[in-house]
This record gives structure tokens, C-alpha cells and sequence, in this order.
């Protein structure tokens, strides 16, 4: 059983993780967390292609060392750019 401070720890603890956005559905993904740069970098590609086979339109993809993103799949508004258009 984690008591809190386990808890709290993971979420101030990096890792290396995979960021997609996607321009349909807006949304940006987050796989992970990787051990290294090097495995994220290589995983992408496996991660990519599912979501383009379940229709999704990949805009860009990012590895990133990170905290834990506090949810997996993120949807944004239309009109929101993140640098996207």
C-alpha cells in the first residue's frame, strides 16, 4: 500500500514521455512514462499509426522529460492554436 508521500513523490518525479497532438480529435495524447529518451523516440512511431488507423489526424509529436501529466488524453477547444495552425 503507497502511503501520500509516495503519492506526491510521483508527481513531482520526471520521466521521459511521448506528447501527441492530434488536429482531429483535438486532442493532445500522452504515452509513457519511458525509461529513456531513446525508448520513448522509438515508440513513437507504434503510437502514431494506432491512433492514425482509430482516424486521428497527427500534427505533431513530442518526447519530453516530464512530471506525470495529470491526464492521459487532453481535449482542447477548435479555436485553440498551440502553435498548430
Amino acid at each position: 500500500m503507497k502511503s501520500p508521500l509516495d503519492k506526491s513523490e510521483s508527481v513531482f518525479t520526471k520521466a521521459w514521455w511521448l506528447e501527441i497532438l492530434t488536429a482531429a480529435p483535438h486532442c493532445i495524447y500522452y504515452f509513457g512514462p519511458f525509461e529513456s529518451e531513446g525508448e520513448a523516440a522509438r515508440a513513437r512511431a507504434g503510437y502514431r499509426v494506432d491512433l492514425e488507423q482509430e482516424g486521428a489526424v497527427v500534427r505533431q509529436t513530442s518526447v519530453m522529460w516530464r512530471t506525470t501529466p495529470a491526464q492521459l488524453t487532453v481535449e482542447y477547444p477548435i479555436n485553440a492554436t498551440y502553435g498548430l495552425m
